[in-house]
């Protein structure tokens, strides 16, 4: 194993999330769209957060192989939550490297899609669109 992190959370979606070691501590809300105050953070925009610095650490791994500038790259990560029939997620991963080819930066997103770790947890379980903008 080459790392490992901890988190707790107390009081579900309308609580407060913190880090083990202290580092990062959260007031979580439920969104407004759900009926919620909005006033603190949510599972959604954590994955969000959590999946674009991924796949953006993947696109720097294999950006020279591709021929793309991986340090330009900007990565977002669209979360959805649909609640049709249970809840579930969707992702679209976004991104955009200026002046790079989108068929070179669609490629290479493919090929970090099979190696991010986030990528490989969602695999099967969820849909993720990739998208070169």
């Amino acid at each position: 194993m080459a790392y490992s992190t901890s988190a707790t959370t107390k009081g579900g979606r309308n609580g407060r999330a913190m880090l083990d070691n202290g580092g990062l501590a959260l007031a979580m809300a439920l969104p407004k769209e759900l009926g919620g105050a909005g006033d603190g953070h949510n599972p959604e925009q954590l994955f969000a957060i959590g999946y674009s610095a991924c796949f953006g650490q993947a696109i720097l791994v294999l950006a020279k192989k591709h021929d793309v500038d991986g340090q330009a790259a900007k990565v977002t990560a669209d979360v959805k939550l649909n609640t049709d029939g249970g809840f579930s997620l969707e992702v679209e991963l976004k991104v955009s490297v200026p002046g790079a080819d989108k068929a070179k930066v669609q490629a290479l997103m493919e090929e970090a899609h099979t190696i991010c770790p986030y990528s490989k947890a969602t695999k099967g379980n969820i849909p993720v669109k990739l998208t070169a903008v």
